[in-house]
């Protein structure tokens, strides 16, 4: 079998386009403060394994492993990290993806939204608007009445009971 050649041109663009490739990192933006912020230290002692990976460090669950994914009580799921609640049960829908997902936060300040290239091109990540855990991602494809599918990790999330 023979390999492709790569002449000096494609070797010179390939080189130049390196650093916006790097600048498409899986690390987590530190950038701003929230008011329920921690030390790396103390989020490590209070949260799981999973939940750090989660929460702190932008990770992402297996589909299909939260028994959030499947909870139809009434209630509030609240941040895993600061208690913040976040969505109602009554905005949560079965998008069959293996997440909980919703079509709109509890309340216009409860989550934030910045935009991330962790796979190379650009998805709204969203966040817990007052400790800045990662909570998953919001993407176009959910049902009326706004559109929106919040897909979120459970192990970010905590469900209280109504």
């Amino acid at each position: 079998m023979r390999l492709p050649v790569i002449d000096r041109r494609r070797l010179l663009a390939i080189g130049a386009a390196l650093p916006f490739i790097g600048a498409c990192s899986a690390a987590p933006a530190e950038a701003k403060n929230y008011p329920k912020g921690r030390t790396e230290a103390e989020w490590r002692k209070a949260l799981t394994k999973d939940q750090f990976y989660v929460l702190r460090q932008a990770g992402t669950e297996r589909a299909f492993t939260s028994p959030l994914d499947k909870e139809k009580r009434k209630g509030t799921f609240a941040c895993a990290g600061c208690a913040n609640p976040l969505y109602a049960s009554a905005h949560k829908y079965d998008s069959r993806t293996g997440w909980p997902s919703f079509w709109q936060a509890i309340d216009k300040g409860a989550v934030g939204t910045s935009t991330d290239y962790v796979i190379g091109y650009p998805r709204t990540e969203v966040h817990c608007a007052d400790c800045g855990g990662h909570l998953g991602h919001i993407f176009d494809d959910g049902p009326k009445p706004t559109g929106k599918r919040h897909c979120i990790n459970g192990v970010a999330m905590k469900f209280v009971p109504a």
